[in-house]
């Protein structure tokens, strides 16, 4: 069996302090927002993994399809002895990473997710599909928490899913800035992106015929009013999915149905909102090959490898330091 111990570097406590910041200073700010990371409570993690399977959502199953073929490549590109992975949730992706840190000798697995829920299931699974590996959940926010994971060896560090869309400009320099002072020159990289195409057709993957992405954005204020108690009105908002064609990128958005207040007693915070007026909940920004490089090149970093599906949907790219 491997060897798993379960490192918490943000306390719960720690976390919803952060929330509470995070929500103070989103809901009154113009245009009001919330992060996203706040999604992923136990009911939205499973929400999302549903998304993962709808088939207006491309991108799950294109990076994985582009890892099936590229995996050993990219992961013999650096021989790693350890993999951490950011935002980890399910892991599902990775077991083909890990089955290639196995043929360069490498042994320790680090998931970093803020989800302790999606942390255990996927521990659970990886103990008994890898019993070689070395497992060490790490619970915490990538924003925050990667300095503090012990080093064992060369590393690989691996932030799939374009869950890196999910930041804006000034956010992408601040993490990329992050990720290179994580970085030894023998370490790597690897980055999932999803790529501009149709409009049309990212609108549907945010937007899915059954509904579940409209289930899983309102989850957001369940599980802030949840950890915060307050209740926070989810079915009070309708779901919409836009594209920004000048940024390039896609914004979810919770729009109340009429006029409300939302209300957090702990926080003393009252925020009223009128018919029509949105929150927004998710950046999803999509990228091109030399936007991409520039923003690294100003972090000291620069794409080594570049692997795309046939149609140009999804890139995954190996990344190292100047």
């Amino acid at each position: 069996m491997p060897d798993i111990r379960l490192v918490e570097l943000s306390t719960q406590r720690a976390i919803a302090d952060e929330m509470a910041d995070d929500v103070r200073d989103g809901l009154q700010a113009i245009p009001r927002t919330l992060p996203p990371k706040y999604f992923y409570d136990h009911v939205g993690s499973e929400l999302f993994e549903q998304i993962t399977r709808l088939p207006e959502y491309y991108p799950t199953r294109t990076e994985a399809a582009i890892l099936a073929e590229h995996a050993v490549g990219l992961v013999d590109e650096i021989a790693p002895w350890e993999i951490i992975e950011l935002g980890s949730g399910s892991s599902t992706k990775t077991a083909m990473l890990l089955d290639a840190l196995e043929l360069v000798g490498g042994r320790r697995y680090v998931p970093l997710d803020v989800s302790r829920t999606a942390l255990a299931a996927a521990t659970r699974t990886l103990a008994s599909t890898h019993p070689w590996l070395w497992v060490e959940p790490h619970i915490g926010d990538f924003h925050d928490d990667v300095p503090q994971i012990d080093r064992e060896g060369r590393r690989l560090l691996v932030f799939l899913g374009s869950t890196v869309g999910n930041l804006d400009w000034p956010q992408r320099q601040l993490f990329f800035k992050s990720m290179a002072r994580s970085l030894l020159p023998e370490d790597g990289f690897l980055l999932g992106v999803d790529l501009v195409k149709d409009p049309a057709m990212l609108v549907e993957a945010y937007d899915d015929a059954a509904g579940v992405t409209a289930a899983f954005n309102r989850n957001v204020l369940t599980n802030i009013g949840s950890v915060l108690g307050a209740d926070l009105q989810p079915t009070s908002f309708e779901h919409e999915a836009i594209w920004n064609r000048v940024d390039e990128r896609i914004e979810m958005w919770l729009r109340a149905r009429h006029d409300l207040v939302l209300s957090i007693p702990t926080m003393s915070l009252d925020i009223e909102l009128a018919a029509g007026e949105g929150i927004r909940t998710e950046l999803s920004c999509k990228f091109r090959r030399e936007g991409l490089a520039e923003e690294l090149a100003d972090a000291g970093l620069h794409i080594e490898r570049w692997e795309t599906d046939a149609r140009g949907w999804f890139a995954v790219a190996l990344i190292r330091t100047d």
